[in-house]
């Protein structure tokens, strides 16, 4: 049952990482809210810079939902383990530069907790 409710969580994240990617791809300056202060919106380069970061998104939303169809429970919560790191590295970023702690904590640090719950879970079913 945990394995089922873990396999759709896990779903619905990634859906929700290829959203957000390709929400971010469209509008760059949307990933301000990242948690970097002082983001220079408006900077065409750093905006070439959101965009990598939105194709990552996709990408790595994409990897999961193409485990989730493909691969195996285990197979599924091991990838989740190993996606978690993203959300760990980004929250280590906002908080290297200074970004609020709503954003280190509430955003980035509560995704990864999120995800490795949901990849226990998963190991565990």
């Amino acid at each position: 049952m945990l394995g089922n409710i873990a396999t759709v969580l896990a779903g619905l994240i990634g859906v929700g990482v290829v959203l957000m990617g390709a929400r971010a791809f469209r509008a760059p300056q949307a990933a301000v809210g990242f948690g970097i202060p002082d983001t220079p919106a408006q900077d065409r380069t750093f905006q070439a810079w959101l965009s990598v970061k939105a194709v990552r998104d996709i990408a790595a939303g994409l990897l999961i939902l193409v485990v989730l169809a493909g691969g195996t429970t285990h197979l599924l919560g091991w990838s989740m383990l190993v996606a978690t790191a993203i959300p760990v590295g980004d929250a280590l970023v906002v908080r290297r530069s200074g970004g609020p702690g709503a954003a280190v904590y509430g955003i980035h640090g509560a995704t990864a907790a999120v995800m490795l719950a949901v990849s226990v879970l998963l190991l565990v079913a």
